[in-house]
């Protein structure tokens, strides 16, 4: 009864989930205390209900229960039990009963998170998540419910997808949709604000803290999916500008332009009408990704294929959540004009450009990634638009956003000045163009190596700087301020990282038969043998490849041709020696015949500093979100005797800007 006990509790979420969604929000503008109090329980409930449907699939999928189709699909009794219980997001259904859990997750901690804030605030947060999950929970349940039974049972299954069968898919998931999902509770902070017509200083302490916690989760998606892909799919690249690559960049661009705004909102009371916008675009975006993904409008390593008739729910779901916060959006913007003036060199000007670029930067991409798709939908042939598009338009658009980064802390709020700006940097510009200078020298006129080079060290001088300055004060500082320093640290490590590889990097396909060797820059590599091996669900022929320097060994690689027995797929699994300064990467192709095969060499220096940089992103987000000022601000001004609630039209004049 496993399987029927995972969709009743599904269907109890869903109704608790209406409940959560309606009243409360009827009772924030009633002013009815008890409809309002619903909303607390409600969320846990859901979550309660949503945990146990989670926790059914797991047991089905450990115990083999190949009377659920689910499980007959993605599982296998030879399938490894790590794989069998990720094989619960390894396919559509199980993926969006992971999104609807972590959803109901993140409106739990949300109501009990904020049970400081004023009682429709909180009626009204909780309301709104409450919708957004009702249309994932009716989705879920209507078109992709994973608790089907097929019977009579099949004997066996299907086998979950070889490219999952990796400790990449444990975590890439659950990471990445923790940063879609969280975005949800952005999204419903800023339309709880614009129903309550409360869109001040408040409002942006609020959800600053749930936007770092979301935005700091999808960098460490990104940044995994992005290394998964790097050592699992043997071409030894760490970006494709894939369409469902594409589609987790949006949001993350925009979350980014959000956390800026934030701190504007936050600390001079401007940037309203902006921010709550960003908010709906972030989680607007990542709704596309997940119609992108499950549409079947996309092939991709990364989607599922499924029944197009799903997309179209997703579609019009989409409309209705996107469609309605931009239209209560405009309804409410006109009121949210200020008159609030400052300098173009100010660092409200400053951050405002960033934003607007970085708002560009995501309308290139959503350009180059729909624009195929759209052309495909209304037979008007079939185009490509890949990795050349996107960096001869996106890298120079993404160019003053470096500089920006460094430069943006030193203005002053408001009065910012040219003199003012350029004394504070002249020391972090004077040596960033050195290190500049002397990078185009080693790299022997390689534009994009220097330029990388110099807006790093800018990037990595002025961070360094804020140190200096502030020397005698460092014990005192937040740690939002300490969380700005090692995201902005992790940017300079980032760009190092990717100009390294960019201009850096030495690729060989050479044939050889064991016993010869090839040379690869400062590296010799010679195949020594190949043997066969058996793992738990497959047989593989292993390489082995020594790498010598100057005469002497660095390492041995052991690439294989991977053969699964249920799916029949072959598979590459690269062989990779990594160490800080550079990665040696071999993978093993097909037979070229008289004993000999075909390996793909690489050399990639400083490739390992692309995801360390996303953690120290992550790191910096993560710290940030944990600044106790938010929780101390928020009880100070906001008792848990909260005062009664205020109708939204006799709220609207504090839409106004604070004097």
């Amino acid at each position: 009864m496993i399987a029927e006990a995972g969709n009743f509790a599904l269907v109890l979420a869903l109704l608790l989930a209406t409940v959560q969604g309606f009243l409360p929000l009827a009772g924030a503008q009633r002013g009815d205390v008890r409809w309002m109090a619903l909303a607390r329980p409600a969320a846990a409930g859901q979550f309660i209900f949503s945990s146990l449907a989670f926790g059914c699939l797991f047991y089905a999928l450990y115990a083999n229960d190949f009377s659920l189709r689910y499980v007959a699909q993605h599982s296998n009794t030879l399938l490894p039990w790590q794989y069998r219980l990720s094989a619960a997001w390894g396919g559509h259904e199980g993926s969006l009963l992971l999104w609807t859990w972590l959803l109901s997750a993140w409106t739990f901690a949300a109501a009990f998170l904020s049970q400081q804030l004023p009682r429709e605030v909180q009626a009204r947060l909780v309301g709104v998540l409450g919708l957004v999950a009702v249309g994932f929970l009716l989705f879920l349940i209507l078109t992709s419910n994973p608790f089907l039974r097929m019977l009579p049972a099949a004997p066996d299954g299907n086998d979950l997808n070889p490219l999952l069968q990796d400790a990449g898919m444990i975590a890439h998931p659950p990471l990445l949709y923790m940063g879609y999902v969280g975005f949800s509770v952005t999204f419903a902070f800023a339309v709880a604000a614009l129903l309550g017509g409360r869109l001040d200083t408040s409002w942006a302490r609020w959800s600053r803290p749930w936007a770092l916690a979301a935005w700091s989760f999808l960098t460490l998606g990104i940044a995994m999916g992005s290394f998964w892909a790097y050592y699992e799919l043997g071409w030894g690249g760490w970006w494709f500008w894939d369409a469902v690559e594409n589609a987790s960049f949006m949001p993350w661009l925009v979350g980014t332009a959000l956390l800026h705004s934030l701190i504007v909102t936050e600390k001079r009371g401007t940037f309203r009408s902006w921010t709550a916008l960003l908010a709906i675009l972030a989680f607007s975006l990542s709704l596309l990704g997940t119609f992108l993904v499950r549409s079947g409008v996309l092939t991709s390593v990364h989607a599922f294929a499924t029944d197009p008739r799903r997309g179209a729910f997703i579609l019009a779901y989409l409309a209705v959540v996107v469609g309605g916060s931009l239209l209560l959006y405009a309804w409410r913007a006109p009121r949210l004009r200020q008159r609030t003036v400052f300098s173009p060199l100010s660092r409200e000007s400053l951050l405002l450009l960033q934003n607007v670029v970085m708002l560009a930067a995501t309308g290139t991409v959503l350009l180059g990634t729909l624009y195929p798709l759209v052309l495909d939908a209304l037979g008007a042939g079939k185009i490509s638009v890949g990795p050349p598009y996107f960096e001869k338009v996106l890298v120079p658009m993404m160019l003053p956003v470096l500089l920006l980064v460094a430069a943006g802390p030193f203005a002053r709020w408001r009065n910012g000045t040219l003199a003012q700006l350029a004394r504070r940097l002249r020391w972090p510009a004077a040596i960033a163009l050195g290190v500049g200078f002397g990078a185009a020298l080693m790299a022997r006129g390689s534009v994009m190596s220097s330029l990388g080079l110099l807006l790093a060290a800018w990037i990595l001088l002025g961070t360094g700087w804020q140190l200096l300055q502030q020397r005698g004060n460092l014990a005192r500082q937040p740690r939002s301020w300490w969380g700005m320093l090692a995201a902005h640290a992790g940017l300079a490590v980032f760009v190092i990282g990717v100009t390294m590889v960019k201009g850096h990097e030495l690729v060989q396909d050479v044939v050889l038969a064991p016993g010869q060797q090839a040379s690869l820059g400062e590296y010799s590599f010679t195949l020594h043998k190949l043997e066969d091996t058996r793992g738990p669900n497959y047989t593989a022929l292993r390489a082995s490849v020594a790498v010598a320097r100057e005469g002497r060994t660095v390492a041995l690689l052991y690439p294989e041709q991977r053969r699964y027995t249920v799916a029949q797929d072959t598979m590459t699994e690269a062989a990779i020696e990594r160490s800080l300064m550079r990665d040696l990467y071999v993978s093993l192709g097909d037979s070229a015949g008289d004993g000999r095969w075909l390996l793909r060499i690489q050399l990639k220096p400083f490739v390992g500093w692309i995801w360390g940089g996303c953690v120290l992103f992550a790191v910096g987000g993560l710290l940030a979100a944990s600044d106790r000022r938010y929780r101390a601000a928020r009880q100070a001004r906001h008792p848990a005797s909260s005062p009664a609630p205020v109708p939204p039209l006799v709220a609207m004049p504090l839409l106004q800007e604070p004097q």
